[in-house]
C-alpha cells in the first residue's frame, strides 16, 4: 500500500480516475482524437499505400500504439518510484528517486536532476497549452466564427491563465478534484453522442480491429525504425511522442504520487496503466473511427482539413454530424475545461519540484509558476506555432531520458536491497524460532523424571 499500511485512499475511485485521465493526456487526446488517424491515413508509415483500407488500418493501429501503454508506462514507473522512495523516508522533490543509488544527499547532480525534471515538465505542459490554445481558438470558430491567428490563441492563453490560477489557488481538493471529475463527464458525454448519432457499427469494428492490430504488432511497432528509408515519419510522430511522454513524466508521475495515497500497488497499477489506456483506445475508436468512415466511405474530405490545420479536424468531422454546432460548443468547453486541469495540476508539481519536495507549496509559488507557463506557452506559439511546440518537447525530453534511466536502475537498486534485507530478516525470525522450539523441547526432556 502507498503510504502506511493503514492509510486510507484520499479520493474516490471515480475521482482519482478522472484525476489520472486529465493529468496524463487532456488537452492532446482532444487535439488528436480525430487529426491523427486522419493523418496517418493521408501520410501513412512508410510501406502502407496512402489513403487505402491498409492506410486506415495504420493509422488506428499507430494511434493506438502512440497513446496506449507506452505513455502510461512511463507515468507509472515514475509515479511507483516517486512513492517507494517517499515511503521510506524520501521528498517529493524528483531527485529523491534516486535513492538507490547511493549518492551523497547534499550532490549538486541531485540539484541538477531537479533542474532538468523542471525544465523538462515546464516545457512539456506548455506543448500542451499551445495546442490547446489553438484547439480552442478552432472551436471558437467552428461556433462563433472568431478569426483563427496567433493573437486570438495568446488572448485565450491570458483568459485561461486566470481560470486555472483561481482554481490552483483554490487547493486540490476543490480545484483539481472538481475540474476533473467534471472533465470525465463531458468527455464521456461528448464520445457518447458521437458514437450515437456517428458510424456506431463502423466505431465498435474499428476498436476490435486496430486492438487486435495493436496487440499483434506491439514488439515490431515499439522497436521500428527507417534505417534503410529516406523517410521522416517515426520522427515526426513517434519520436514526438516519446519525447512528449518523457517530458510530461515527472509532472505526471509527481501528481499520480500525490492522488494514490493509500492505494494497494495492484490498485495502483491497474489504475495508471490500464484503465487510462483503454480509455484513450475507446476514445480513438469514436473520433478517429467515425472520421475515416466518413473519408473512406461517405468522401468526406477530413484528412485534408487535418493536413492543413489539426486542430480543426475534430470541427469539420462534427461539420458531417447531426448538432454539428452543439458537439462543437461541447467540445470546445471540454478543451477548456482540461487546459485548467492539465496547468493547475503541473502548477502544483512544478511548485512542488521547486519547493525541495513540499506537498504543499505555498499559494504565492504556485502564481509564479502559473504565470511563468503561460508566458512559455505564448513564446512558443510566437516563435512558429504548432512545430515550434513540439520541438521544444523533443529539445526538453533529451537529457531528461538519461534522468529517467537513472531512475530505473535506482528503483531496481533499491528494491531489490529491500528484498534482499526482508529475506534476510525472515530467515533470521525463522532460525530463532526453530532455536527456540529445541530449546523448549531440551527444557521439556530435562525436566522429566527419571
Amino acid at each position: 500500500r502507498l503510504g502506511g499500511d493503514d492509510e486510507e485512499p484520499e479520493f474516490s475511485n471515480l475521482s482519482w480516475s478522472a484525476m489520472l485521465f486529465a493529468a496524463g493526456m487532456g488537452i492532446g487526446l482532444v487535439f488528436w482524437g480525430a487529426a491523427e488517424p486522419l493523418s496517418h491515413f493521408r501520410s501513412p508509415p512508410p510501406g502502407v499505400t496512402p489513403m487505402s483500407a491498409g492506410a486506415a488500418s495504420a493509422a488506428m493501429r499507430y494511434s493506438f500504439f502512440h497513446w496506449g501503454l507506452h505513455p502510461w508506462a512511463i507515468y507509472t514507473l515514475v509515479a511507483l518510484a516517486i512513492a517507494f522512495f517517499q515511503a521510506r523516508g524520501g521528498g517529493l522533490n524528483f531527485s529523491s528517486t534516486m535513492g538507490g543509488l547511493n549518492v551523497n544527499p547534499k550532490s549538486r547532480w541531485l540539484d541538477l536532476i531537479d533542474l532538468f525534471a523542471v525544465v523538462a515538465t515546464a516545457f512539456g505542459v506548455a506543448t500542451s497549452l499551445g495546442l490547446g490554445a489553438m484547439q480552442i481558438n478552432s472551436g471558437l470558430n467552428a461556433v462563433f466564427g472568431v478569426t483563427i491567428s496567433i493573437t486570438a490563441q495568446v488572448v485565450i492563453i491570458v483568459v485561461t491563465t486566470v481560470m486555472f490560477m483561481a482554481s490552483a489557488l483554490s487547493g486540490l481538493e476543490r480545484g483539481v478534484k472538481w475540474l476533473s471529475t467534471i472533465n470525465l463527464c463531458i468527455a464521456g458525454l461528448l464520445a457518447t453522442a458521437v458514437f450515437i448519432v456517428g458510424p456506431t457499427g463502423a466505431i465498435l469494428d474499428t476498436f476490435t480491429d486496430a486492438l487486435g492490430g495493436y496487440l499483434d504488432a506491439f514488439v515490431s511497432m515499439s522497436l521500428r525504425l527507417t534505417p534503410f528509408r529516406e523517410s521522416s515519419w517515426v520522427g515526426d510522430w513517434t519520436i514526438f511522442y516519446w519525447a512528449w511522454w518523457l517530458s510530461w513524466s515527472p509532472f505526471v508521475g509527481h501528481f499520480i504520487a500525490r492522488v494514490s495515497k493509500g492505494r494497494t500497488i495492484r490498485e495502483f497499477v491497474s489504475g495508471t496503466l490500464l484503465v487510462p489506456a483503454l480509455m484513450c483506445f475507446a476514445w480513438f475508436s469514436v473520433f478517429g473511427g467515425s472520421a475515416l468512415h466518413l473519408e473512406f466511405f461517405g468522401h468526406v474530405p477530413l484528412s485534408e482539413a487535418a493536413k492543413l490545420d489539426p486542430s480543426i479536424a475534430i470541427f469539420r468531422l462534427f461539420d458531417a454530424l447531426p448538432a454539428s454546432a452543439l458537439l462543437s460548443g461541447v467540445a470546445t468547453l471540454l478543451v477548456m475545461v482540461f487546459f485548467v486541469t492539465s496547468a493547475d495540476s503541473a502548477t502544483l508539481v512544478l511548485a512542488m519540484l521547486s519547493s525541495h519536495g513540499n506537498a504543499n507549496p505555498s499559494l504565492r509559488l504556485k502564481a509564479v509558476w502559473g504565470s511563468l507557463l503561460a508566458l512559455v506557452a505564448i513564446s512558443l506559439l510566437l516563435a512558429g506555432g504548432l512545430k515550434a511546440i513540439q520541438t521544444a518537447a523533443i529539445v526538453a525530453a533529451l537529457p531528461f531520458s538519461f534522468v529517467i534511466m537513472l531512475l530505473c536502475v535506482s528503483l531496481y537498486r533499491a528494491a531489490k536491497k529491500e528484498w534482499r534485507e526482508r529475506e534476510h530478516a525472515q530467515r533470521e525470525l525463522r532460525r530463532r524460532m526453530r532455536d527456540q522450539a529445541t530449546q523448549a523441547s531440551q527444557t521439556s526432556q530435562s525436566s522429566r523424571p527419571e
